[in-house]
């Protein structure tokens, strides 16, 4: 479908439904309030974004959002640890969150972000990275996928997102297709299985074996219809031999980064964090980072029961390695040019189970930007004495991925095609948080 045929067909659909509200009696100037658009936002300019993903629920109250002191052997609602100030004027976090407490004015806390989904960490975590609830006619889009799609790869030796995780559809493209895909890893010590020749390869085979796979590929086309199927393929193999080559290998040597620097980030997940830095300088637009990937501590941030009693493990390691990249990303000049979000599936209820952990809770949680050009320092929205329900500032999900995709320089309305043409606006008429970029 062409351009002049979509305008046509939004020029329509809005003429539509003006005679469908003349049909049903609505007032025009109630028509007009409804279609008026919100103010306009200056657009971000951040080239690259990092998404740290805390998988399992994270609890808003005992890390970004302290209330007054609780007991889970009395079971009295309340923050499981003591909080403390920070370099933001009244705003306070967990004392175990010590080191970005220190320079939280490099950060925005949104504190009010919210969805309806509760028990289903599957149907959240996909919620929260395409924005939308699942839907039976369309798989939406993940935010990182988006940003791929939109801005590509910032250089021809990378790729433009990367997903240092196991593989997941929530992170996928959807309906934009396998050109909008991640690349993954699970491993800092390596790049993506597959991407390194065998050393008894040599240049000139590898040339053999393209050119070889090329005229199969052409081969099969032939005998085949095109299809979404055979192009998606197409697009992963040659994606994976453009990457193939030793630029984008030279990434993953993490040793040659000095031995403080790397202590200062801490563990594994640290070091994914520090080679997220890497692999922006290479020229990726969009890393999603996944915090505790194999649940070192028995139950990651799904803390029911006894989960409750290593949180501050979790907590401390992201302390760690937050705060480093933050300081690292400044270093190198790059904070203001990389949105870091950290984000999760819900939060968790200032009430305790009967274990003494924390179910699940999707009305009230916390959401943290960092860097990005953004107005930081800022702390967005209010949550009541217990932080389970909002009183000021509410942000949607729709809102949150406005956010991030003005920060990126992208227009959150404006839309995409399906396969089939349907449109599909980035956003689900979200609006960018207006505080952070005025």
């Amino acid at each position: 479908m062409d351009d002049q045929r979509r305008r046509f067909l939004a020029q329509s659909a809005v003429a539509g439904g003006g005679l469908a509200a003349l049909s049903l009696g609505q007032p025009l100037r109630g028509l007009a309030n409804e279609t008026s658009p919100a103010p306009a936002v200056p657009r971000g300019k951040a080239e690259h974004c990092i998404m740290i993903w805390l998988g399992g629920g994270s609890s808003h109250i005992d890390t970004w959002d302290p209330k007054r002191m609780g007991d889970a052997k009395t079971k009295k609602p309340g923050s499981y640890y003591p909080s403390i100030e920070t370099a933001v004027p009244d705003t306070q976090v967990c004392e175990h969150l010590p080191k970005c407490a220190q320079i939280l004015d490099r950060f925005n806390i949104v504190r009010t972000v919210h969805h309806d989904v509760i028990d289903e960490h599957a149907a959240a975590t996909n919620q929260v990275h395409t924005g939308r609830p699942t839907s039976g006619t369309v798989v939406y889009p993940s935010v990182g996928s988006i940003v791929a799609h939109k801005r590509g790869p910032a250089s021809d030796h990378a790729p433009g997102y990367v997903l240092i995780g196991y593989p997941n559809v929530t992170r996928g493209p959807g309906f934009l297709g396998a050109k909008a895909g991640y690349i993954y890893l699970t491993d800092t010590k390596s790049g993506p299985a597959g991407f390194s020749r065998a050393p008894h390869i040599t240049a000139a085979r590898q040339t053999r074996r393209e050119d070889l796979l090329r005229r199969v590929r052409d081969e099969y086309r032939k005998q085949l219809p095109a299809g979404s199927v055979v192009s998606d393929y197409d697009t992963t193999i040659s994606e994976a031999l453009r990457l193939s080559g030793p630029k984008f290998a030279s990434v993953f040597e993490l040793d040659s980064e000095p031995a403080s620097l790397r202590e200062s980030y801490g563990g594994e997940f640290g070091q994914r964090c520090l080679l997220s830095r890497r692999l922006l300088q290479s020229g990726v637009r969009f890393i999603e980072v996944s915090h505790n990937l194999n649940f070192v501590n028995g139950t990651g941030w799904d803390t029911h029961n006894d989960g409750q009693l290593k949180q501050h493990v979790l907590i401390q390691e992201l302390d760690d390695a937050l705060s480093a990249l933050v300081l690292d990303l400044e270093q190198h000049k790059m904070l203001d040019k990389t949105l870091i979000v950290v984000a999760s599936e819900f939060g968790r209820p200032a009430q305790f189970d009967g274990g003494g952990g924390r179910g699940h809770y999707s009305k009230a949680f916390s959401v943290v930007l960092a860097g990005g050009g953004m107005n930081n320092g800022k702390t967005i929205g209010v949550t009541d004495e217990l932080a389970m329900k909002i009183e000021s500032d509410p942000v949607s999900l729709p809102d949150l991925h406005a956010t991030i995709h003005n920060a990126m320089g992208i227009d959150p309305h404006e839309e995409l095609y399906t396969p089939d043409d349907r449109p599909v606006p980035i956003t689900d008429n979200g609006q960018p948080i207006a505080a952070l970029f005025s």
